[in-house]
């Protein structure tokens, strides 16, 4: 800038200066003078003195941005007063000095530290829900697997009996007579209800019905006809609920709805004519040669289907009974009951 400036002595005129915005050298109180502006040397309001600040009051002044000054001791101390000696939280102590209050002694302040801790009743709380939380998960996944994975699996291993019988039909490899304990032989059509299923030999759980099939009763004492045989009872048994539960709508039959039986030769077909709704599962007699309980009075073809009851339990027996109304040899094409 090219305002005109008088000259510095005349300015300042003071020599105990040695530069200006200093303070003399003697101690004593003197005029302040504002230091030179080196960008403008123009007039202006020059700025107020600095105030004096005793050095014993030096060490608790902060910047404008809360930092401590009077150098790196003064900081440290501060920061030791607000966060403890190694900068961490807080003790009891010093919050309740921090807030106003008299500062706790080390016996109240674990006793506060303890009574912050969940107590033994908490604790014991938290593991019983955890150990309930856990236990109906584990059910949740049993139930799932019992109701819909066994039936998948069931499922499954049943088309593939199925298939492989119908296979061995066409091929010639299988023949009529007497099976073994697992082995398919027939498959079992009930049109009203929408089910196809293979017939194995045996009731066993793991051989055969676990496996989505029907089992015929062909062992020991509970030994019945097969569906070629002139009079007797073809009985058989399955899963009302859980391992393809292929009976589990049997109680919907009505008398008068058909029932096939297909084997490598033949199709037999039964009316449905009784049921019983609930039995004891040790009433052997609904599977005689002559049912009891059925309206059966001479000897006959019949077929008995047996299944649990109530469902998702096995404490009775439901149980269906049909006569025989039709032989079909496979030859001459599928009887009228599983025309469509």
């Amino acid at each position: 800038m090219t305002a005109l400036r008088p000259e510095r002595e005349d300015l300042y005129g003071d020599a105990s200066y040695e530069s200006h915005g200093g303070a003399s050298t003697d101690g004593a109180a003197t005029r302040y003078l504002p230091p030179i502006d080196e960008e403008t040397v123009a007039l202006r309001i020059p700025d107020p003195p600095p105030q004096s600040i005793p050095a014993s009051d030096a060490s608790s002044v902060t910047s404008a941005s809360g930092t401590p000054e009077g150098g790196r001791a003064a900081r440290r101390k501060a920061a030791k007063r607000r966060h403890g000696r190694h900068g961490g939280s807080r003790t009891a102590s010093e919050a309740a000095e921090e807030n106003g209050q008299a500062p706790l002694s080390r016996v109240e302040a674990r006793r506060q530290a303890r009574a912050a801790k969940p107590g033994a009743a908490v604790v014991a709380s938290r593991a019983i829900g955890e150990v309930f939380i856990t236990t109906g998960v584990l059910m949740l996944l049993f139930v799932s697997y019992q109701l819909w994975w066994t039936n998948v699996r069931a499922h499954a291993a049943a088309d593939k009996e199925a298939s492989s019988l119908q296979d061995d039909w066409a091929s010639g490899k299988g023949a009529p007579g007497t099976f073994e304990p697992g082995q398919g032989f027939a498959l079992l059509h009930i049109p009203k209800l929408d089910v196809v299923v293979p017939i194995a030999e045996g009731v066993s759980n793991k051989k055969v019905l676990d496996k989505g099939m029907v089992g015929h009763y062909g062992e020991g004492a509970l030994k019945t006809a097969m569906p070629d045989a002139k009079t007797g009872n073809f009985a058989l048994a399955g899963h009302r609920n859980t391992h393809g539960e292929p009976f589990r709508y049997i109680n919907k039959l009505s008398p008068g709805d058909p029932i096939v039986v297909e084997t490598q030769d033949e199709y037999y077909v039964y009316k449905m004519t009784s049921t019983l709704p609930v039995t004891s599962p040790s009433n052997t007699s609904v599977i005689d040669p002559i049912p009891k309980g059925s309206g059966f009075t001479t000897a006959g073809r019949y077929i008995t289907l047996t299944t649990c009851t109530p469902e998702f339990t096995s404490k009775y027996r439901l149980i269906v009974w049909g006569k025989m109304v039709e032989e079909r040899p496979r030859s001459k094409g599928k009887p009228d009951a599983l025309v469509e």
